[in-house]
């Protein structure tokens, strides 16, 4: 099995740490994220990490990892950055963002799974967003569930909360045979929607979200399948997000959300 971060945006949300940095070089408790992601990588077994690179890529320099880049970071997304690294769809890949720190027993249990579209969810997600903005109603999108662990349907952004059975986390695992199969639904939508809108985000084909890119292939009759958690991770995405997750690493309380 690979593994590929995924590290090229700006972090345009974390201006104030990050205006010559990605967000995944961001240090949190004496380390960058992604020097974190990539221990815990190797400590699961996982010996060939990828890393996409995009904007101040000379600042993610780390050994014994392969790097791609996308050198159009400025007007493309997660998509995009994650089909540069498509010579590696031969094996089990498992694909993180570069601004998440999850625990041990999570990626564990991800790696264990054993569908073609497997997507890490966290049903407890409402206490974290109230420890991390106060509220629930806030930068949410939907994500649906049958009675199978099914994905129905996810990435409307703002939707009403009975559209939300769980919060999406951003570590996500293919098969060889989903990645090929999610390849070729890209490439079709490239031709067939070009620099129209194309799924719930409203964006460009390669301007796209994971989001979109999952929701195309429910919406194409695949399973997309929900691995479902409580809590254990942890998002960098915005300037308050950063300050709040060092202030609860200095008041112990972090560990109500994450042990690191």
């Amino acid at each position: 099995m690979k593994a590929i971060i995924l590290a090229a945006g700006q972090g345009t949300r974390l201006k104030k740490y990050t205006k010559n940095l990605p967000k995944g070089m961001l240090s949190f408790m004496g380390k960058t994220i992604i020097e974190r992601q990539i221990e815990l990588y190797r400590k699961c077994g996982i010996t060939k990490i990828i890393v996409v690179t995009g904007f101040a890529a000379h600042t993610i320099n780390y050994p014994d990892i392969v790097f791609y880049h996308n050198e159009d970071y400025a007007q493309t997304n997660m998509v995009t950055s994650f089909m540069k690294a498509k010579e590696e769809f031969d094996e089990e890949i498992i694909v993180s963002y570069s601004d998440i720190l999850v625990e041990e027993a999570m990626l564990r249990s991800m790696l264990k799974v054993p569908f073609d579209f497997s997507v890490a969810v966290d049903d407890g997600w409402k206490t974290y967003w109230q420890k991390r903005y106060g509220k629930i109603e806030f930068d949410t999108e939907s994500l649906s569930i049958d009675a199978y662990d099914n994905i129905t349907e996810l990435g409307l952004e703002n939707p009403d909360l009975e559209k939300i059975d769980a919060r999406y986390i951003g570590l996500l695992k293919f098969s060889p045979k989903g990645l090929a199969y999610l390849e070729q639904l890209f490439c079709k939508a490239c031709v067939e929607y070009g620099d129209k809108p194309w799924q719930q985000s409203g964006k460009s084909v390669k301007q796209a979200y994971m989001t979109d890119l999952l929701n195309a292939i429910i919406e194409s009759g695949q399973k997309v399948k929900a691995v479902r958690f409580q809590h254990g991770w942890i998002e960098f995405d915005t300037n308050e997000d950063y300050e709040k997750a060092c202030g609860w690493v200095e008041d112990g309380s972090i560990e109500d959300l994450l042990h690191l």
